[in-house]
């Protein structure tokens, strides 16, 4: 009877939820193969972890500056000038306890009750319900495979209201691995500056490209557009630091000082520790995020090729991220041993019941019909994985 409603309306991370549900069952000696995960299987580079030894040997474990240690700050400000062409000051950094915090952080500070955040779908899953947790309205713009997941102007423009307060942009994109083309974000970037609409750029992977793609932070296509836009980024993808929960953004001077004062009353300063390991993944050599992307560029064309082959999967070939995002609609309406199933939820709990997988419905995130694979693990899970997805399927 004392839960909040703005609690109650939001739901727990279902990717979170299934990743447990898969280690549960991998913990009582059932033969998972986890496609649900949404982080790297390599190990945290050697440096960074002695980075983070050599901070705890010398004792900097005490409380460090709410936005971050000048140190850090001054790393990412080098990060954002050498590989994005963007120049900030230190006060328009923050740091925080993971990228998600970042967003959290600044969704918290820039929206009040009723104020709508359009978010393209497919959507990471907590978007909308760290939106719902401010009181504003996430308004969704549905894409599917056949639009190649993107949005364009029109779009924007047809749902914008007078209470349009932002946007997110996700490239590449978690599910999808969709990635935007220069011109793509110029044509974005354009409308929102129009509109006065606050452009939430998610650059989290933007290490991990493929096929000699290159990356670009809408913040860069045009000063209008920098001047618009909050980039969120963090060091948990590409440099596989998931568990050390850093992630950081950077804007305008006003927006950073709110979310550091929000930031102020929850958390405090992100992990002493990971900030000394964030500053040598910064400013150390970056040899092993581009072996782990030759990596999951491999897996990537071996997992789409397999999918592809399935009778009844359709798979755009993804640019970016660690993820493929099948449309599974063929499949949908069947029954297996007289159990109907009409939904991807009930055909994702099909495949961990039957074929021992963990995948994701993509409903999950806001796009009924599909599923969502991880290849954030081996070539040999993969090809056990995609085997017994097969099999299961033709069931």
């Amino acid at each position: 009877m004392c839960i909040s409603k703005r609690v109650l309306s939001i739901k727990p991370s279902p990717t979170l939820a299934i990743d447990a549900k898969a280690k549960a069952l991998k913990q009582q000696g059932v033969d998972v193969i986890n496609f649900g995960v949404g982080e790297p299987d390599f190990d945290t580079p050697a440096n960074i972890k002695e980075a983070a030894i050599t901070a705890i040997n010398a004792g900097f474990t005490k409380y460090c500056p709410v936005a971050g240690t000048p140190e850090l700050k001054n790393a990412i400000i080098n990060k954002l000038k050498r590989d994005n062409g963007l120049a900030y000051a230190p006060d328009e950094i923050i740091v925080s306890s993971g990228a998600k915090h970042s967003i959290y952080n600044l969704i918290q500070s820039v929206i009040d009750d009723g104020d709508e955040v359009i978010i393209p779908a497919p959507y990471w899953v907590s978007y909308t319900d760290i939106v719902i947790l401010a009181g504003g309205k996430p308004v969704i713009i549905n894409t599917s495979d056949k639009t190649n997941f993107k949005i364009i102007p029109e779009n924007i423009e047809k749902v914008l209201t007078s209470k349009t307060k932002a946007i997110i942009v996700n490239s590449p994109s978690n599910p999808t691995g969709v990635t935007y083309a220069v011109d793509e974000l110029k044509a974005i970037a354009q409308v929102c500056v129009k509109n006065k609409i606050l452009i939430i750029s998610d650059d989290i992977y933007e290490k991990l490209v493929y096929d000699n793609f290159k990356f670009t932070s809408i913040a860069e296509v045009s000063p209008e557009a920098k001047e618009s836009t909050i980039v969120i980024n963090g060091v948990s993808k590409a440099y596989s630091m998931t568990g050390w929960r850093i992630g950081y953004a950077a804007g305008s001077k006003n927006i950073i000082s709110a979310m550091t004062k929000t930031q102020s009353q929850s958390t405090s300063n992100a992990s002493s520790i990971s900030i000394k390991a964030a500053v040598e993944a910064l400013n150390g050599t970056q040899q092993y995020v581009e072996f782990m992307r030759k990596e999951f560029e491999k897996r990537r064309n071996y997992i789409l090729e397999r999918l592809n082959a399935v009778k009844g999967v359709e798979c755009r070939k993804p640019e970016g991220a660690f993820y493929v995002f099948p449309n599974i609609k063929a499949f949908l309406g069947k029954s297996f041993n007289g159990k109907n199933i009409s939904t991807d939820i009930e055909l994702a709990d099909y495949l961990l019941d039957v074929a021992k997988i963990a995948v994701v419905p993509g409903s999950a995130f806001g796009a009924d019909g599909y599923i969502r694979l991880s290849y954030a693990t081996s070539i040999e899970n993969i090809k056990t994985g995609i085997d017994r997805l097969e099999t299961a399927l033709k069931g």
